[in-house]
């Protein structure tokens, strides 16, 4: 379980800098920029925090004797981006 979380936690590190670095593709401005859409930078800004959280999460739930579920959670950032990316979700 401890390989999992380990590359749930560099998934999570990449999904992270790929989402800081198209920020300002998306948003305008510098890379890293967030002067757009309150609402869009609020998610944004929350999936940032959620590639942050999870893998720590996952490590504390190891921890504490729950291997199953931090592993669940650990993946859950990419496997979400996944999701998001594969087409399901139309915008329009």
């Amino acid at each position: 379980m401890r390989v999992l979380l380990i590359l749930a936690s560099i998934a999570d590190a990449l999904l992270l800098v790929l989402l800081v670095a198209v920020s300002g593709f998306v948003f305008g401005g510098a890379p890293e920029g967030l002067s757009g859409d309150p609402s869009s930078v609020a998610s944004w800004t929350g999936g940032a925090i959620a590639c942050i959280a999870a893998p720590v999460l996952g490590f504390l739930l190891r921890r504490h004797g729950k291997p199953g579920v931090g592993v669940l959670i650990a993946w859950l950032p990419p496997a979400g981006a996944l999701v998001l990316s594969s087409g399901i979700f139309h915008p329009y």
